[in-house]
């Protein structure tokens, strides 16, 4: 008979004596239960004891937390969290340099435990520390030990990082601009610039007066990509937080420091690959960068406003420039209408109409500026081109140009600020110092040429806008490294090369709409799903590793999770860094029976999404979570780290319930295994001769033996 639901088999050790080992009524009150134990091993005081983890990140066991215990869990019974706050909290002062640096190792190793931070910190632990960081007196190890103790208990969210001093700061920033500083102090000073930086206004102004721009940047020119990444991760953090009007100040000086080209050549074609969390720094760098055309691109342009009008006057002198301006007033006007027309504005008497909109506001004239004038041959050859050609086949330049300049906007999400998690950046865009007008460069070309591709009229302007995008996402998807490989692979990715793609993608949607193969089609596919079941326990089997959401350091913090081999439980762990191939079963200390899994949450649904918290939650990373509902009304709580994790697991967990997979992955899956089954089907058929005898008997024929393997 199986144990009741409120009795937990546990196993309690403490040193130098035998485990005990007890059921622990979850009904008891946990100072009960500590009693008891105690006094198995005749140990008096049990309220001076708590109960902890014996594995993992060892946390104390609370009345909140105590739902966690599993069968079999082997527990520590430990000092209680105010005892070991009080007992460290007396041995960091110690006047003994070997006690101090052994209580500040324990220290920074506690801090990480939300009970025992919430004890310090009620001692005025934090400002115990802080003393000691400003005194100056603490070095090497011992520094390290305190910053890193600091800062995890800073993480908790306990006290407000307003409170931290002057003192304090100019200390923390010292360390980061001495030349000659151990690689932990650093590190740990920087991920404390930048977490003051996030969290206070007030913070952001006082460490943006202590820390230079050339500082951090000498910082990069390193071969440690962790120091790189904290050292980005500051300047994103100081940009982000930067007024709107320092922002550009900011982004001048960040070019005087040539910070591009020390990215590219120190971090991008550096020695080694790059880490998810640098990934994500050079993505956010990328947008924030973006983001400083956001004011042009949602400025409309003023008709009256004469230096406005002279940038449009520039770009028929420099089309036109043999031409000589008639003398008579009406005359000149009249040439003005036609060069406009050939210009291709929308308005041709007045063109300055045209950049009313917004966006792209004025960001569109400034890219067709910097075309006319940087490339001009270019400019001048599109422009003539198209002024020869019939009215209806001309590709009007300026429409082409606005529109051009709006999509490109959104392709890049110009305006929006970065997603928590998202390594989307583009190598290319670090290769020149004006990146996004070379882009609009290349791609005003492709747009001029895939029109010619497409014999297009005015009438097609949309369809080919969209061709277009098409081009250019696509494009993008390949991540190249430079302009000119952009250029190469806009060359591979012609209007014929669309079409085909298009066709090949719809191929398993418009294929066999017969009423014979869409029988055939349905006989099919409960074995293709059976087979993308098995497919996606079998990656559950291997497991995935997932970061822990809302770290801002950039010491990530990983746990790992898979199913058993026998598809009947889930084993899941922390661990300290992110695992190279799979994860013994042995080291995941925490399980859940996959019969007390109740149902699967995703999206805004789950607790992690509804939860407060001091990360900004946005819809990527609503995209991308997912729980797990279990008995009794516990969740297990995940943020997969790209697209496909999330659809490999949310359908395999699906099918571990019986329940339908309905992932696009999925879908996508079945729609292409079908349509290879029924192509292996229809070849055999094709292949069969007709027997001049009666044939045997047949046999029930065998499904085609798919080896299916989606990496």
């Amino acid at each position: 008979m199986p144990p009741p639901a409120d009795i937990v088999k546990v196993a309690i050790e403490w040193p130098g004596a035998n485990a005990q080992l007890i059921e622990m009524d979850q009904k008891r009150p946990l100072s009960s239960i500590i009693r008891e134990v105690c006094d198995g091993w005749s140990l008096s005081g049990s309220e001076q004891f708590a109960l902890r983890y014996a594995d993992g990140p060892q946390l104390y066991i609370t009345e909140q937390t105590r739902g966690d215990i599993e069968n079999g869990t082997i527990l520590r019974l430990a000092i209680s969290p105010a005892r070991a706050a009080r007992q460290l909290l007396e041995r960091i002062q110690s006047h003994v340099i070997d006690a101090r640096l052994e209580a500040l190792k324990e220290l920074a190793k506690l801090s990480a435990d939300p009970t025992f931070a919430t004890e310090f910190i009620n001692m005025e632990g934090i400002g115990t520390l802080a003393r000691l960081v400003e005194s100056g007196t603490h070095f090497g190890e011992m520094l390290a030990f305190t910053l890193t103790a600091f800062l995890e208990l800073m993480d908790h969210g306990i006290v407000s990082w307003d409170l931290i001093s002057l003192s304090f700061i100019k200390q923390i920033a010292a360390y980061v601009n001495q030349p000659m500083v151990d690689v932990s102090i650093l590190q740990r000073s920087l991920a404390i610039l930048e977490s003051m930086v996030l969290n206070s206004h007030s913070l952001y102004h006082r460490v943006a007066q202590e820390i230079t721009v050339g500082q951090l940047i000498g910082h990069l020119q390193v071969s440690n990509q962790e120091m790189q990444t904290y050292a980005i991760a500051l300047i994103n953090a100081l940009f982000l937080k930067a007024p709107e009007d320092r922002r550009q100040e900011m982004a001048s000086t960040l070019a005087q420091k040539h910070l591009r080209s020390i990215i590219l050549n120190h971090v991008i074609r550096g020695n080694r690959p790059i880490k998810a969390e640098m990934a994500h720094q050079l993505y956010v760098l990328q947008v924030l960068t973006f983001n400083l055309l956001e004011e042009r691109m949602m400025t409309k342009m003023d008709p009256n406003d004469q230096a406005q009008r002279d940038i449009i006057f520039e770009l028929r002198r420099i089309a036109f420039d043999g031409e000589t301006d008639p003398t008579g007033t009406e005359k000149r006007k009249a040439m003005y209408t036609k060069d406009y027309k050939m210009l291709g504005f929308t308005n041709h008497v007045n063109p300055a109409m045209d950049f009313t909109q917004t966006p792209p506001g004025m960001l569109a004239l400034d890219n067709m500026l910097y075309l006319a004038k940087v490339h001009q041959d270019t400019y001048i050859r599109i422009v003539l081109e198209n002024s020869s050609r019939e009215d209806k086949h001309e590709c009007p330049f300026g429409r082409c140009a606005i529109e051009l300049t709006r999509m490109l906007c959104e392709i890049l999400k110009v305006g929006e600020l970065p997603y928590e998690g998202c390594n989307d950046y583009h190598p290319m865009f670090f290769t020149h110092d004006r990146a996004w007008e070379e882009f609009f460069c290349v791609c005003i070309q492709l747009l001029n040429k895939t029109w010619k591709e497409m014999r297009a009229t005015s009438e097609d302007f949309n369809k080919v806008m969209q061709v277009v995008r098409e081009q250019i996402t696509r494009a993008l998807a390949m991540k190249p490294s430079s302009i000119d490989q952009l250029k190469n692979k806009l060359r591979g990715l012609n209007y014929s090369e669309i079409l085909r793609l298009r066709q090949s993608e719809r191929m398993s949607q418009d294929d066999f709409q017969s009423p014979p193969i869409i029988e055939l089609r349905e006989r099919i596919q409960p074995e293709i799903l059976e087979l993308i079941k098995q497919q996606r326990l079998n990656r559950l089997c291997e497991g995935s590793c997932f970061r822990k959401l809302g770290n801002r350091r950039r010491q990530e913090k990983f746990w790992f999770c898979r199913l058993s081999l026998n598809h009947k439980v889930l084993h899941y762990g922390d661990l300290d860094e992110s695992p190279q191939g799979e994860v013994p079963f042995e080291l995941l200390s925490d399980k859940i029976p996959v019969s007390d899994i109740k149902s699967v949450l995703t999206g805004k649904d789950c607790p992690h999404m509804k939860e407060k918290s001091a990360l900004k939650q946005n819809k990527e990373v609503l995209e991308l979570a997912f729980s797990v509902l279990y008995d009794p009304d516990e969740t297990l709580n995940f943020v997969a780290p790209n697209k496909y994790e999330y659809c490999i697991w949310t359908d395999g967990l699906c099918a571990l319930l019986g329940r339908e997979m309905g992932s696009d992955l999925t879908r996508s899956d079945l729609d292409t295994l079908i349509s290879m089954e029924m192509k292996l089907r229809l070849l055999d058929l094709e292949n069969i001769t007709i027997p001049e005898a009666p044939p045997p008997v047949p046999k029930e024929p065998s499904s085609y033996n798919f080896t299916y393997n989606y990496s």
